[in-house]
């Protein structure tokens, strides 16, 4: 029985899909005019954990994650760039996609563009406009009127007569109250632009999520998720567009993700703290920047420091060490253990990562104590369902040696390293042990650190 945090009523709530054993989850996606930042891969790793494990309790999971294509800040970056938007946006989804590739993150079941459901978006507006939910302003802009939503504020659990106390109307908008908000934005002559009952213009943003949302989900579906920034007001305008023209619940469970915090600060340009997924695996591997990230609650904020990065390094080193140099038991040899079970106790209660992963260093401990009493066929066997369990945590899917070998970018490469290695055992052959010990302290200095057994000498990265 898995619990979730709805975000809606604030309370953990029975998870009880609408259709027995089949999911139906959207996503808030990237706006896609610049490259995915930190906080982006908060997002994208803890939605693609709750996927992962909803398939692995055996739901039928339709997972969409949309990207927004077409956007005020879209535009302005193509015209500063000197490029048409569509260069821009498809130069940005190969970004993501790359990036999304290198944490393990996989491809929803579905991923709309917003310039791909136009008609949808203008379908939703007329409605809106025909049972007096929103109307056409005198500049051609389309709002949608608040006031007309009596639930308004459910999610954010803002009221609105605080959000119109003291609120203004910018001279530039023509809208009858100051929270009523675009669902469809009137463009000049030269601008991108579609055709519309109302003339040529381009959709606000909120009307995008609601039109793709619904027309892949059905009016109503089970989860929506998101970053902690769009439950205001970008979720609160979702429900009310989509409620008020459909005439059903929208979304049933709500979550949202904790927010990025760099040394305890909040991430932003403006404090020169702001990081890109591609800035940061040019210092740290994938895998350890997927492991920081799984080891917070998706709830609790994160904070990324190289102090918190390196001990995530460490922990997941810990995990490779435990499988390095044993070959698991095969997956129909190795039924339920307690230590699925406590994972998935763990898992049904709101996904809750750092316990599950307190499971996987028990088993990486039950391997290495295994393995100090000769107990070869326990240790293959534990080492095979951490690998399991791993997976649906997006982690230990690799070959150890590739893990700790991987190459960082440093000077000395795997062949030099074995180069080194063959050197070293030579001086020992040779009885010259100082010349042994110089060739390990030359290696260690630069990160190589090596680890003999009766096997031989392996090494790895530190």
């Amino acid at each position: 029985m898995i619990k979730i945090y709805n975000t809606l009523t604030q309370q953990k709530e029975t998870f009880t899909p609408i259709e027995p054993g089949k999911v139906r989850m959207y996503m808030c996606g990237m706006t896609v005019y610049d490259y995915c930042h930190l906080g982006h891969a908060r997002v994208l790793v803890a939605f693609d954990v709750v996927s992962r494990y909803l398939r692995s309790r055996g739901y039928d999971v339709t997972y969409v994650r949309n990207i927004t294509d077409i956007d005020d800040k879209i535009l302005r970056r193509a015209e500063e760039n000197g490029e048409p938007f569509t260069d821009l946006t498809e130069r940005m989804i190969d970004a993501m996609h790359e990036d999304e590739a290198k944490l393990g993150v996989l491809p929803p079941s579905k991923e709309p563009r917003a310039t791909d459901y136009i008609a949808e978006m203008i379908a939703m507006i007329k409605t809106l406009i025909e049972s007096d939910h929103a109307y056409v302003a005198d500049n051609r802009d389309v709002y949608f009127s608040v006031e007309s939503f009596e639930d308004y504020g459910k999610l954010s659990k803002k009221k609105l007569e605080d959000l119109l106390a003291g609120a203004r109307i910018d001279v530039q908008e023509a809208k009858r109250s100051p929270a009523d908000f675009a669902l469809w934005k009137a463009a000049d002559e030269g601008e991108v632009s579609w055709p519309s009952p109302w003339g040529n213009g381009r959709p606000g943003w909120h009307i995008e999520c609601s039109a793709m949302s619904t027309h892949c989900l059905g009016d109503t579906f089970d989860i929506h998720g998101g970053g902690p920034d769009l439950m205001f007001p970008h979720h609160e305008n979702e429900i009310a567009q989509s409620e008020c023209a459909t005439g059903h619940r929208f979304v049933n469970t709500w979550m949202h993700a904790g927010a990025i915090r760099v040394n305890k600060e909040k991430m932003s340009k403006s404090l020169g703290n702001f990081f890109t997924i591609r800035e940061i695996l040019e210092t740290y591997p994938p895998e350890v920047v997927r492991f920081f990230l799984v080891s917070s609650h998706y709830r609790s904020q994160v904070d990324y420091s190289e102090d918190n990065l390196a001990e995530a390094g460490r922990s997941l080193a810990r995990l490779y060490h435990a499988l390095r140099g044993i070959e698991p038991m095969r997956s129909e040899d190795v039924s339920e253990t307690e230590h699925d079970q406590r994972f998935v106790e763990l898992m049904n209660d709101d996904f809750n990562c750092p316990g599950a992963i307190s499971v996987l260093h028990g088993l990486a401990n039950d391997i290495n104590q295994h393995r100090r009493e000769g107990r070869e066929d326990e240790a293959r066997q534990a080492a095979r369902v951490l690998i399991r369990l791993g997976d649906i945590l997006g982690i230990l899917q690799q070959n150890p040696d590739a893990f700790f070998q991987a190459d960082t970018g440093g000077e000395l490469t795997a062949e030099d390293i074995e180069a080194k290695i063959q050197a070293r055992a030579d001086a020992r052959k040779a009885k010259d042990f100082a010349g042994a010990d110089r060739i390990r302290d030359e290696l260690a200095e630069q990160g190589i650190i090596l680890d003999d057994s009766r096997e031989g000498t392996s090494w790895r990265r530190s």
